[in-house]
This record gives structure tokens, C-alpha cells and sequence, in this order.
């Protein structure tokens, strides 16, 4: 349940907040007050797309935040995301600068706008005022629809995915024979040249190490004879020092105690140098300054050098590189065999698909001729004698497989008797329109609640609907507030409208006002008390002036919606 919702120099509003309760919460308010812009306030808490026009004039940044009860599936995505949790609540906020920069926080952490849009689903689900049925396409129909049976293509995506891959495969070994050929001369020329040289990994580091010690050899040498020198066979030599100093402290050690450890110390260190003369004076023993080894190494070094620039930065990538050529020639040296085998697994993954989406058009067939019967009876509930159809059309063909399936879904309705089904973006009637959507997502969120409550999974409880009534008055409107009232039983609902017949019904009543304040319109949100509401709805029914007839009318709306 969404519990609060801010925003701060957020389009007209300065400063705004609203705290949501459950059932069917509504905002009234003049036109151009600012309704919608809280929903779209909401919206973007749930991963719309920002603009920095919707930052309030003068102010360097605009701030939208919200409230939400924590839900099992909301603490998986969060989890998924690396997002701790706060108790439970789930705190959303985001901040769009002037520049059109922005930051999404969620419970007080750095966050993403995508974690903000899996998070949305477990959240709520915003119809905004734009959302008509003219732009219902088909990616909505179908998702209204697999929602509503609750219906997974996860099995249709992965047997989509395997077909796809080996028909590329397929496609790429097909190609021209003439851009065959050409390729197989270039992998063949690549692979002799990296094959006839015929690196190690690290060999290059080795050879580099080496060749350092040759080019200094004498340089090397005289530096190991020094320090043997210094450290052993000189007549002042380390060793010789240490040895004169070692007796001494042995005698003083004779007389005190305190002594012994240090005179152990001094045959340590004796011991060390000897063994450091003994390492440098083999090292001298072992340098030989060989010229043709020199020359061998540096052309050695060359060689590698010509592959690294050519095929990888390391000889670990050249290598690597090689085997990836030698797989590729070996696959053209076996076409025929390959074409073959690749021909059997591509009738596989294709069977592999068509079953799998058989399965899913027929779950689709079953789910709308529940949800058509589910529909049909909604939507005539609001004023309406309609007939509703779902159509699921599979279409076979290889050119239509996709990682949903092969369906196209066509919602249709005859809205007057005697004339046939047609698609919904051919209805005429705006205030129609409202009302089938309406409908639909009643009928949708109530068999989703059904299908999920089946498999204790929690449906989301925030539904939000911008204006849906948009169009409509009378008894048509009355039947919205009555649907929207029903479907509040469940769940929250959030609803902007402009009718008092719908406000009449709301649980929780939010007045949107603008006024002016120092030479700047600011909106502010207010939640009504009993006899506000009673005078926010009488305006509504008789505009700027509120009579008493309109008071007693409004009263007698309230109470009826009760």
C-alpha cells in the first residue's frame, strides 16, 4: 500500500504532501490545479523516463518521494539489487536537476532507475491519462492477458532462445562461398603464421629477462665478484669483521650472561653473509656473455612481437586467438558434417518451440474466454450493454516465432446490438473507451488476485487511475465510482477525477489547490474532513458558486455511496 507521497519544486508544485490509507483514495481539484501531476509525480517513482522541465522555475533540482508497505516479492527485488532494507517500508526518491541529471535513491541508498522499474510491479501499477485504447497494441493486450491467467512465456523464451542461436550458427555457415573462401585463406594464413612460431604463454617474459642479462654480462659480473669481495675474500671483508666482533662478544659473554644472545645474533649474521657471497659468487660463476644467444633471443622476442601486435596484447590472447582460428577452419574443413548436424538440432529447437508454444496459445485461448465473460459483464455493469471478445490468433510461421510466443491477442466489442465484434482502437465514444478500460483492468487485477491468491503470491496493492472517467457523467458515471469502489475492497486505489458522482465514494478525500503566494502559484494537497468534503463535492456539482441545493445534494450523494 502506498502510505505517502512527496514532491518538491516538482513542475507547479512547491511543496506537496499526501498520506494515503487504504480502500479508494481520490483527488478533486479546478483544472490545471495539479492532480495529474501527482500521479506522473508517482509514475516516475516508478521508472518513467525524467526531464528536466519537469524541475519548478528557478529552483536548481525538483524532488519526488514515496512510501510504500513492504511486500515479500518488493524485498526480493531489493535484495537482488544489493538494496538493505528498512524495516518494513520500502522509501523511494528521486532527484532531477536542472542540467537533466538525476539521482534515484531507494531506502536512503544510491540506486538505478531500472531497479526502481522491477521494483514498480510489486508496487503498483499507474494507468496514466495518456493511456487510451487507441494506443492499446499488441505487447498490451498480450500482457493484460498473461496477466490476467497468469501466464508465464518463460518456456516459450528459453526454446525461442536455443532455435535462434542455432539458426544464426546455420546462417553464418551458409553464407557465400565466395566470402567462405576468402575467409578460409585468411584463417589458414593466420593460423601457419601463429603455428610456425609457435609461442608459450610467458615465454616473452622470460626471454626478456634473459636477454637483460646478457646485454649487461660484464656489468653483472663485475657487480657479483664486488660484492663477494666485499662480503667474503677481502682482507677487510665482512665476514672477516664479523668473525674478530663475534670473538669479542664471546668473551664478554664468558664474564656476562647478557652477552650470549647478541654473540648468537653476530654467528647469524655471519652465517647470512656467507651464504649471500656463496649466491653471488656462483651467479658470477654461471654468466657467459654469448653473442649468437644474445642475437637468438632478440630475434626470438621480434617474432612474439609481431603476433602481439597482430593477434593480442599477450601471448596468452595470441594463443587463445590460434585455437579460435584452428575451431573455425576445423568447422569449414567439416561443413558438410557440421551443416548436417546443425540441420538435425535446428528441427529439434524448432519442435522444441512449436510445442512449447502451442502450450502457451492454448493457456492464452482458455485465459480469454474467462476474461471475455469476466469483461463483458464489467464493462456492462458501467452503463454499457456491450458484447466482448478475446481473439487468440497463433500464427505458425517461422517469421512470426518470438520469445513471447507465436499469438497475436485482438480485444474486441460490439458496443450496439446487431453489429459485429471489431477491435477496440475503432471505438468511436471517448467516455466508452474509459469505461472498457476500466473494466479491463478490474476484470485483469481480479482474475490476476484469483490465479496468484491460488499460488499465495501477493497481487500488487496500489492501483492508480489518472482521470480514466474522462469523457463520461450521469448514471455511467456512478457506476465507475461503484466499480472503483469494489475493486478498492481489495486493493488500494488511487483515483484523479473530475466527477462527483466517483467522488462521492471515495474513502479517503484529497483536495488539490493552487493559489498565488508572493507573485508565484503554488499546489497544495489537503485531505478532507466531512464537512469539507461535503462542500468540495457540492462545488463540483455546481461550479464556483455553492448553493445550498447543491450542498443537500452532495450530502445525499455521500450518503447513498455508502
Amino acid at each position: 500500500m502506498l502510505l505517502e507521497l512527496r514532491a518538491e519544486n516538482y513542475a507547479v508544485i512547491d511543496h506537496a504532501i499526501a498520506v494515503f490509507g487504504p480502500g479508494l483514495n481520490l483527488l478533486t481539484g479546478e483544472t490545471g490545479a495539479g492532480k495529474s501531476i501527482l500521479v506522473d509525480a508517482l509514475a516516475l517513482l516508478m521508472g518513467d523516463k525524467a526531464s528536466s522541465d519537469m524541475v519548478r522555475h528557478g529552483a536548481d533540482r525538483a524532488v519526488v518521494s514515496c512510501v510504500f508497505e513492504g511486500t515479500p516479492p518488493a524485498e526480493s527485488v531489493l535484495e537482488a539489487n544489493g538494496i538493505d532494507s528498512e524495516g518494513h517500508e520500502i522509501i523511494l526518491r528521486r532527484e532531477i536537476l536542472s542540467n537533466g541529471k538525476g539521482r534515484v535513491f531507494i531506502n536512503n541508498q544510491p540506486a538505478t532507475v531500472a531497479a526502481l522499474r522491477q521494483l514498480a510491479p510489486e508496487l503498483a501499477l499507474v494507468h496514466a491519462q495518456s493511456e487510451t485504447l487507441g494506443a492499446f497494441d499488441q505487447l498490451q493486450q498480450r500482457s493484460l492477458l498473461d496477466r490476467f491467467g497468469s501466464i508465464s512465456s518463460e518456456n516459450v523464451a528459453a526454446a525461442h532462445e536455443q532455435w535462434r542461436a542455432v539458426q544464426e550458427k546455420l546462417d553464418e555457415l551458409e553464407r557465400d562461398e565466395q566470402d567462405r573462401l576468402r575467409m578460409v585463406d585468411l584463417w589458414s594464413f593466420q593460423r601457419k603464421e601463429i603455428d610456425t612460431v609457435s609461442p608459450s604463454e610467458g615465454e616473452d617474459e622470460a626471454l626478456e629477462t634473459e636477454r637483460r642479462v646478457l646485454s649487461n654480462a660484464e656489468k653483472l659480473y663485475a657487480a657479483a665478484m664486488s660484492a663477494h669481495e666485499l662480503l667474503y675474500e677481502g682482507a677487510s671483508s665482512a665476514e672477516t669483521s664479523l668473525r674478530a666482533a663475534e670473538k669479542h662478544i664471546e668473551e664478554l659473554a664468558h664474564y656476562d650472561p647478557k652477552f650470549q644472545e647478541p654473540a648468537q645474533q653476530l654467528a647469524s649474521a655471519r652465517a647470512v653473509v656467507e651464504d649471500v657471497s656463496a649466491t653471488v659468487r656462483d651467479y658470477a660463476e654461471n654468466i657467459q656473455a654469448s653473442p649468437e644467444r644474445l642475437a637468438e633471443i632478440e630475434d626470438r622476442l621480434a617474432a612474439l612481437g609481431r603476433l602481439k601486435r597482430k593477434y593480442g596484447q599477450t601471448l596468452a590472447e595470441v594463443i587463445a586467438y590460434g585455437a579460435e582460428v584452428a575451431a573455425k577452419l576445423n568447422e569449414i574443413e567439416n561443413r558438410d558434417e557440421i551443416l548436417k548436424m546443425l540441420r538435425d538440432d535446428l528441427k529439434y529447437a524448432a519442435d522444441a518451440y512449436r510445442k512449447a508454444a502451442q502450450s502457451l496459445s492454448a493457456e492464452r485461448t482458455a485465459a480469454g474466454k474467462r476474461l471475455e465473460k469476466l469483461a463483458e459483464a464489467q464493462i456492462n455493469d458501467l452503463a454499457m450493454k456491450v458484447r466482448f471478445a478475446v481473439a487468440v490468433k497463433p500464427n505458425e510461421e517461422p517469421s512470426h516465432w518470438t520469445s513471447h510466443g507465436w499469438d497475436a491477442i485482438e480485444y474486441r466489442i460490439a458496443t450496439n446490438a446487431g453489429e459485429p465484434l471489431k477491435p477496440l482502437d475503432e471505438i468511436a465514444s471517448g467516455g466508452e473507451m474509459s469505461r472498457v478500460l476500466l473494466a479491463l483492468k478490474v476484470s485483469v487485477e481480479e482474475g490476476a488476485g484469483k490465479a496468484q491468491n491460488k499460488k499465495k503470491t501477493q497481487v500488487p496493492r496500489t492501483l492508480v487511475f489518472d482521470e480514466i472517467d474522462i469523457g463520461i457523467g450521469g448514471r455511467a458515471a456512478e457506476a465507475v465510482g461503484q466499480k472503483l469502489k469494489t475493486l478498492s475492497r481489495a486493493q488500494q486505489v488511487l483515483c484523479v477525477t473530475h466527477l462527483p458522482q466517483i467522488a462521492a465514494f471515495a474513502d479517503q478525500h484529497f483536495l488539490i489547490e493552487k493559489r498565488e503566494h508572493s507573485g508565484r502559484t503554488k499546489t497544495s494537497v489537503r485531505l478532507l474532513e466531512s464537512a469539507d468534503r461535503t462542500e468540495e463535492i457540492a462545488r463540483m456539482l455546481s461550479g464556483a458558486t455553492v448553493t445550498d441545493t447543491s450542498l443537500k445534494h452532495a450530502e445525499q450523494m455521500i450518503k447513498s455511496s455508502r
